[in-house]
């Protein structure tokens, strides 16, 4: 059960999976999105908070990232996944962070997050090196020796694009990959060429 804690995160958000682009789960020119290219999505999701607090710490500056893996065919297609969080934060930090980003504090992530309201398999949680860039369509994300995401420009349609996860009240822009790695545990993948996302985001609770 979610605990009632104040929270509120805003910043930039982008992510990458083996889908084609553009990505058939999300919304394109406001038609709810279907199954993912292959049956199967593999990816990696990334936010940077700018502002942010819960229940009076200071979140502001770091990243938290996720590697995932969902089946389309299996009921319910319940999550795997692995939290990376930014390891320059503190215990007290970490502990923040993770509420949020597991729903266990409740509000937006009840909405925004399908491993929230999914049945899922949180597979680790790490405080981890992570190195992140947000710049537009240059985006970069790495996690020690787990995860390396390259954006290598946007995607060259005129189609209007949104996302759950960042929030479909939100524009964003549609992106291509051109490095999808991830080697920790159970997730194993690499992909060039496949599907990237980037928008702003703001939850709170």
């Amino acid at each position: 059960m979610a605990v009632a804690t104040k929270w509120q995160v805003r910043g930039s958000y982008f992510e990458s999976c083996n889908c084609d682009a553009i990505c058939p789960c999300r919304r394109i020119d406001g038609v709810a999105g279907g199954r993912s290219t292959h049956g199967v999505c593999t990816g990696v999701l990334s936010w940077l908070i700018e502002e942010g607090a819960a229940a009076g710490t200071d979140l502001g500056g770091l990243a938290v990232a996720m590697a995932i893996c969902y089946d389309d065919d299996e009921p319910g297609s319940p999550w795997s996944w692995v939290l990376y969080l930014d390891e320059r934060g503190s215990a007290e930090q970490h502990e923040k962070l993770e509420g949020i980003f597991t729903g266990r504090l409740g509000g937006d992530a009840e909405t925004h997050f399908p491993w929230v309201w999914k049945a899922s398999d949180l597979l680790a949680v790490r405080p981890v090196a992570i190195e992140v860039d947000h710049s537009r369509r240059r985006q970069l994300l790495r996690i020690s020796d787990h995860v390396t995401v390259r954006i290598r420009d946007r995607f060259p349609g005129d189609e209007a694009v949104t996302c759950v996860i960042p929030g479909h009240d939100r524009d964003g822009e549609e992106l291509v990959a051109d490095e999808l790695r991830v080697d920790d545990g159970p997730l194993a993948f690499d992909y060039e060429g496949t599907c990237g996302y980037a928008a702003t985001f703001s939850y709170s609770g």
